[in-house]
C-alpha cells in the first residue's frame, strides 16, 4: 500500500482514483477544481480530500494526475498552491493527461530540480476503460521511477509501457490518436458504402471483421453507428484536442499527416452540426446528413 494523492476527478480521473483506493488498497488523498466533486468522491470511496493541489500532494509517495489540456496541467502543477510544491523529496508525479511532449519534459526538468520524478502517462480506452480499470497506459520518463509508478497504475490499466524518455508517453499517445482518426472514418464511410449498396450492413460487418479490416472499432461502434447513437465514447471536442496536438507536433518533427489533418476537417464540420459531444464515432452522421 502507498499514500497516493489523485488530481483531477473528471470523467476519467473519477473512476481512476476509485480503482487505486479499492482496488490497489492504497490510502488515498483527492483534489478537484469543483471540491463538491471531491467530496463525493470520498463519500463513496473514502480517504480525503485536499483544498489545493499543494496540500493533497504533501507527504505522499506517488501524486497521479488527470486534468484537461497543458493549461491546465500548469495551473495544477505550478505556482505557490500547486502540486510541486507540496511534493516530498523522491516522490514521484505521473501525469495521466493527454498533452503536449513539450510539457512533459518542461515538468520533468522542473520535477528534477526539485528533487522528485515525473512521468507522462497519457491513457487510450476511454471513460469504459477508465470505469472497468482495463486502460492502456502510455508511459515517458527514467526506468527507476517508472518501475516504481507502474506496480501503481496497476489498479486500473490492462497495458502499461515505458516508451522512452520524458515526453515518449505523449508522443506515443499522438501515434495512437492519429491512428484511430483514420480507422474510425474508414469504418464510417464502409458502412456509409454497404447502406448506399443496399447490403446487409449487420452481416457484412459480421463478415468482414473476422478478416484483415477488423479493429477495436468495428467491433465496439458499428451497431451504435447503424443505430445514430454517439454518445458512447470520446467527445469529438476531445478527439480535435488531440488532433491539434498531434498536428503542432508534426510541424515540429516534418511529419506528414494529410489523413489526420483532413479526419479534424470532418470532425469540425460534426462540431457545427452541433455534435462537439458526440463520440468519435459521429463521422458516419456527416456522411448522412
Amino acid at each position: 500500500m502507498a499514500k497516493v494523492a489523485f488530481l483531477g476527478l473528471g470523467v476519467m480521473g473519477y473512476p481512476m482514483a476509485g480503482h487505486l483506493a479499492k482496488k490497489g488498497g492504497h490510502e488515498l488523498t483527492v483534489y478537484n477544481r469543483t471540491a463538491a466533486k471531491a467530496q463525493a468522491w470520498v463519500k463513496e470511496f473514502g480517504g480525503r480530500s485536499a483544498p489545493t493541489p499543494k496540500e493533497a500532494a504533501q507527504g505522499q509517495d506517488f501524486v497521479m494526475c488527470c486534468v484537461g489540456n497543458d493549461n491546465d496541467l500548469r495551473e495544477v502543477t505550478l505556482g505557490a498552491n500547486g502540486g510541486f510544491a507540496g511534493m516530498s523529496k523522491g516522490a514521484v508525479f505521473v501525469d495521466h493527461t493527454t498533452a503536449s511532449a513539450e510539457i512533459a519534459r518542461e515538468l520533468y526538468a522542473t520535477a528534477k530540480k526539485g528533487g522528485f520524478d515525473f512521468v507522462d502517462a497519457p491513457v487510450s480506452g476511454g471513460q469504459a476503460g477508465a470505469q472497468n480499470g482495463v486502460l492502456t497506459v502510455m508511459c515517458g520518463g527514467d526506468a527507476g521511477p517508472y518501475g516504481r509508478a507502474e506496480k501503481v497504475i496497476a489498479a486500473y490499466a490492462r497495458m502499461c509501457k515505458l516508451l522512452g524518455s520524458a515526453g515518449s508517453g505523449q508522443l506515443t499517445k499522438m501515434v495512437n490518436q492519429i491512428c484511430i482518426a483514420g480507422l474510425v472514418q474508414g469504418l464510417a464511410e464502409g458502412i456509409h458504402f454497404a447502406k448506399k449498396a443496399g447490403l446487409d450492413v449487420e452481416a457484412v460487418v459480421e463478415t468482414i471483421s473476422k478478416g484483415a479490416a477488423q479493429s477495436w472499432q468495428m467491433e465496439n461502434r458499428y451497431k451504435t453507428m447503424m443505430a445514430g447513437k454517439y454518445d458512447f465514447g470520446f467527445a469529438v471536442d476531445w478527439m480535435r484536442k488531440d488532433l491539434s496536438i498531434c498536428t503542432s507536433e508534426a510541424r515540429r518533427n516534418g511529419a506528414q499527416l494529410p489523413v489526420a489533418a483532413l479526419v479534424d476537417q470532418f470532425y469540425s464540420e460534426v462540431q457545427k452540426m452541433g455534435g462537439s459531444r458526440w463520440d468519435t464515432s459521429a463521422l458516419l452522421a456527416r456522411l448522412e446528413r
